[in-house]
């Protein structure tokens, strides 16, 4: 049985894989974004707004802020197309910073103030979304779309040129990222039980990016590595108090010198799945 600190830690670490992959997805086509806060931000409010006033059941409520987020990712994600490297982290950092700006000021969400209200989540209700969203990672990644996000991430002018739709996969992608971002809000605002628009700061967006780098880029297993350790980690330094931040960031740097592709990238993964292959073929 575990505690209610440990359960506690295995939720975050939930809401911090959904957050991780809503910024591996646009990665996966080469687009770096700084606005999941933002998303992360409307799909929060919307679901704690249709809990507390309609009084919707969370499980839809859930669904309907994510898929609020997620069109208005398709929206940001045409005008992204005409932008990229840090031309595009910084459009998008504004766009999280409008969507913060505009919950300072919206009155039914209680601006400045936060709102509250919301009843709470569980562990177990957090992980199923995680195992579901994986699964649809996992079969993403093993299908012909995926192959399709890895032409464009490599190489667009080729992926155009072989006839892939440039703009959809990217705008997908982007909605889908942003998606993810809303859905990890409204777990987050049904676990935390109070939200305010400083929370949604592009720090938040960072944080998100770090996962993806941490874990290793190419693969969504990666960013599930990265963001357990993100999570778990300074909880286990606790002992180094004072110290505990300066301890984590140096323990950050070291791991992406030795290991600059970050702790699980593609090619890990590669080698057994060769193996396993060239054993099949063994008479």
């Amino acid at each position: 049985m575990l505690s209610d600190y440990q359960q506690t830690l295995l939720l975050l670490t939930g809401i911090n894989v959904l957050l991780g992959w809503s910024a591996y997805l646009p990665l996966a086509t080469g687009q770096l974004s700084l606005g999941n806060a933002g998303f992360m931000a409307v799909g929060a409010y919307a679901a704690s707004l249709l809990t507390v006033q309609p009084r919707w059941p969370l499980l839809p409520a859930l669904v309907a802020g994510a898929l609020l987020a997620g069109a208005l990712g398709l929206l940001v994600g045409f005008p992204a197309l005409r932008l990229r490297g840090i031309y595009l982290a910084i459009a998008t950092l504004g766009f999280g910073e409008i969507v913060r700006t505009f919950f300072l000021n919206f009155e039914p969400t209680g601006g400045p103030m936060g709102m509250r209200g919301m009843s709470g989540t569980t562990p177990g209700l957090v992980w199923a979304w995680v195992g579901l969203c994986g699964l649809g990672l996992f079969a993403l990644a093993h299908s012909r779309l995926g192959l399709a996000l890895d032409a464009v991430h490599d190489d667009e002018v080729a992926a155009e040129l072989s006839g892939l739709d440039i703009t959809a996969l990217k705008v997908g992608a982007f909605g889908a990222g942003a998606a993810l971002a809303g859905l990890g809000g409204g777990l987050y605002a049904h676990y935390i039980l109070f939200i305010e628009p400083g929370t949604f700061n592009f720090l938040e967006s960072i944080t998100m990016i770090l996962f993806v780098l941490l874990g290793g880029m190419r693969t969504f297993w990666g960013t599930l590595i990265g963001a357990a350790v993100f999570t778990i980690l300074p909880d286990l330094l606790r002992g180094l108090q004072d110290w505990r931040g300066a301890f984590f960031g140096a323990l950050l740097v070291a791991i992406l010198i030795v290991r600059p592709w970050g702790l699980l990238p593609r090619e890990t993964l590669r080698i057994p799945l060769r193996r396993l292959a060239g054993a099949g073929e063994r008479p």
